[in-house]
């Protein structure tokens, strides 16, 4: 009876410890789940609101006219979708040195590293923009209809400004992921967001400002998630990461370059 005893006594024991371990296991499960989603919730919900704001255009400009609508079609979901391809594709290496100076308590690095991912995208920026300012003559060679071509090369050249914001928007965004600070980043992309849908029915539907009041509605709310991010990080908010710009941003380039050009090369 006592050996009996003993052995449900062992029993009941293995079976406490066991769902003691499962109960730690599922919050551990939890909170790395918590911590995950902090994260990456605002990363997507950024990411989502900035593709949402060339769709918006999309729907815009439809309204306007249907060869209006097949100019954006050609030159938004070939030329501004490609450069902005290559470029989240060249900024994501500035994700992986971030976070490796964030993790070495290196956190001036964060600065110098962003400041190196400016300086690459901003020349890669440049030789894309043949492509924008030639769209024109290029549509037309592939067999393209004249009107469409016409239309299409004047709005490549509204698209140019949004190239260039996906610079500090992209880099500001994997340098804050990195110090888990993006949430001031999905604030901003909701209002730029707002902002853009009020500005863009007023120019495009109120006012009729055509082709124009819908570019310019876009280049202002890309431009002004960029600026708040911006001035969320000079002003003092990231004191320790960001130190002012640097003369070190030019050293060591080749060897960012090449991280850059294997990343963005991955993820095409």
């Amino acid at each position: 009876m006592e050996g009996e005893q003993t052995e449900n006594l062992l029993a009941n024991r293995d079976i406490e410890e066991i769902e003691e371990e499962e109960m730690k296991l599922k919050e551990k499960i939890w909170s790395e789940t918590k911590k995950m989603w902090k994260i990456a919730g605002p990363a997507i919900f950024t990411r989502l609101s900035t593709f949402g704001i060339s769709i918006i255009t999309q729907a815009f400009i439809g309204r306007i006219g249907s060869i209006e609508l097949a100019a954006y079609s050609l030159v938004g979901t070939v030329l501004l979708r490609f450069g902005n391809g290559v470029l989240i594709g060249m900024a994501s290496a500035l994700e992986t040195t971030c976070g490796q100076s964030y993790g070495a308590k290196q956190y001036h690095m964060l600065g110098i590293y962003r400041q190196r991912s400016w300086i690459l995208l901003f020349s890669c920026c440049l030789l894309l923009l043949p492509m924008f300012f030639f769209a024109t003559p290029i549509l037309m060679a592939l067999g393209q209809d004249p009107e469409i071509s016409r239309v299409a090369g004047h709005i490549s050249l509204w698209l140019i400004p949004i190239l260039f914001s996906y610079i500090p928007s992209y880099t500001c965004q994997m340098f804050l992921q990195a110090q888990t600070r993006n949430n001031i980043t999905a604030y901003l992309a909701a209002f730029s967001l707002s902002f853009y849908l009020l500005l863009s029915w007023l120019l495009t539907v109120k006012y009729k400002f055509g082709v124009h009041g819908a570019m310019l509605s876009a280049i202002l709310a890309y431009w002004i998630l960029n600026l708040g991010q911006l001035l969320y990080v000079i002003c003092g908010s990231c004191s320790e990461t960001w130190k002012g710009f640097s003369m070190l941003a030019f050293k060591d380039l080749w060897s960012i370059f090449r991280l850059s050009l294997t990343s963005g090369v991955m993820l095409w």
